[in-house]
């Protein structure tokens, strides 16, 4: 072989290493991102679970749930003195029965307001009872029109109004749900109290007390019989329970 033949013989093979050399650099920084995309994706699902479960109350202690991460629709926040100082007459017609509550807006004119403002608008109408307690604390939570507890009308307020001294919710109290820790956060979700029960305060306080079951208590103890859907102390109710309409006067 020639010495130009064996020049060109050794610049094609130099040629071919580098292009070798290249190749195995794309496919190590293609790997690189391939990583670091993966690990991107676990971060951000981390974070989402993250947040779902910190949203998550205590089931064994807390009424609570309502975390306002979804609205169904806009609603504006009525003034407390909407209330008017007086008792309403609130009849809940529900797919398990007829409840009529006592709503007490002189000790809790907020929480009051606030009801019977959504109430007359329809926005409870066709709504679920989404959460059944039957361990530790004996509530039926409803007032989410998504279902899920995460569900709010558009607007949170406080701070907590008539909560009891010494932490005893006696059946047929009705309360409002809150997230545990923050007395700014009611919004819709209330809950039915069936058997006496003892909700310890947290850091923002007790739970509103805004009315009492005057009928139909034995209507919610029905459904608490029946339990849940898993047989947990803390889920679905096994009889749904669907508010079909709302009446204040």
């Amino acid at each position: 072989m020639s010495t130009k033949s064996r020049e060109r013989e050794q610049a094609r093979r130099r040629e071919e290493k580098w292009d070798r050399h290249v190749a195995q650099l794309r496919a190590k920084r293609q790997r690189t991102w391939s990583i670091v995309g993966v690990v991107v994706a676990l971060v951000v699902i981390g974070v989402a679970v993250w947040w779902a479960l910190a949203a998550t109350q205590d089931p064994g202690t807390d009424p609570g749930g309502d975390t306002g991460a979804a609205a169904s629709g806009e609603h504006t926040l009525p003034p407390a003195s909407a209330a008017e100082g007086r008792d309403w007459t609130t009849t809940l017609t529900t797919s398990a029965g007829d409840l009529t509550l006592t709503l007490d807006g002189a000790v809790a004119p907020q929480a009051v307001a606030s009801f019977v403002s959504l109430a007359e608008s329809g926005y409870f109408d066709g709504t679920s009872c989404h959460r059944l307690t039957t361990s530790g604390i004996y509530v039926l939570q409803c007032g989410d029109p998504t279902g899920t507890g995460t569900g709010d009308p558009g607007y949170k307020f406080g701070p907590v109004e008539n909560a009891p001294t010494d932490d005893v919710y006696p059946a047929g109290t009705v309360a409002m749900a809150r997230q545990g820790g923050d007395a700014d956060s009611m919004g819709s979700q209330f809950f039915l109290v069936y058997e006496d029960s003892t909700i310890p305060s947290d850091a923002a306080g007790g739970y509103t007390v805004f009315g009492t079951i005057t009928s139909g208590l034995d209507v919610v103890q029905a459904v608490a019989d029946a339990g849940t859907q898993d047989g947990s102390g803390d889920g679905s109710p096994a009889t749904p329970v669907t508010i079909e309409g709302v009446e204040t006067q």
